[in-house]
């Protein structure tokens, strides 16, 4: 008789207001959450486009930096590899703070691949990034896994995931906002190297991005702007 093969436990790592995150081995499936508010046929309607949107700027993105491989999309569920790492919000602060500069540049250059992409995160914090310890043999497998074109970014070992709330846009307003949830993030969360973080974030922006300049202008405007509504 042939060997019967154990099916791989699925198990809920994570449950938000918009999706539910399973994994299933070596998978990640988001699946989008019904919503019994709506009415169902546009509820299927929005769950299915937002699902292809998501998976398009997923596509999108991992032309430029590291993110989770997409295996399959349908209706209202996206497969991806499950990244065997640290989220970077519980790992940052643990590392020496050598280490921790060169991951915030690297952060930075990432996140000004995507701008330069016109692509919004949406949702920037160390909660949405990977960081991959090159000395697990699980993360040996998923450096392996990388297409030969993608070899220059081996070295970061920084996932971005969770593209839930991204989108395109041009305009140096969101990039600048997009940059303004990062700080904000690394503010709240790593506060006792705050500033030492976010000047290597913004370092690691500058380096490769031509409009840098003109985005962390507006940066300060936004900037500006919460610190007015503070005051009222």
């Amino acid at each position: 008789m042939p060997k019967q093969t154990k099916k791989q436990n699925k198990r809920i790592i994570a449950q938000g207001a918009e999706a539910i995150l399973i994994r299933q081995g070596t998978i990640l499936k988001k699946d989008r959450i019904k919503k019994s508010y709506r009415h169902k046929n546009l509820d299927t309607f929005l769950r299915a486009s937002r699902t292809r949107h998501e998976s398009r700027i997923m596509d999108k993105a991992s032309k430029l930096i590291l993110i989770p491989k997409i295996l399959k999309t349908t209706e209202h569920e996206i497969d991806m590899d499950f990244i065997e790492g640290e989220k970077l919000s519980n790992y940052l602060d643990k590392m020496p703070e050598s280490k921790a500069i060169k991951v915030c540049r690297t952060i930075g250059q990432q996140v000004s691949k995507l701008h330069q992409a016109n692509i919004i995160h949406g949702d920037l914090t160390t909660s949405n990034m990977i960081w991959i310890n090159k000395t697990k043999g699980s993360a040996k497998l998923k450096l392996k896994r990388i297409k030969p074109q993608d070899k220059l970014h081996t070295n970061s070992k920084l996932y971005f995931i969770d593209f839930g709330l991204s989108f395109h846009s041009p305009r140096v307003e969101d990039k600048a906002v997009d940059l303004h949830l990062i700080k904000q993030a690394i503010e709240s969360k790593h506060f006792k190297k705050s500033n030492i973080y976010m000047k290597n974030i913004i370092t690691g922006y500058k380096e490769s991005n031509p409009q840098s300049s003109q985005i962390l202008k507006q940066l300060e405007k936004v900037e500006s702007r919460g610190r007015y509504k503070g005051k009222h």
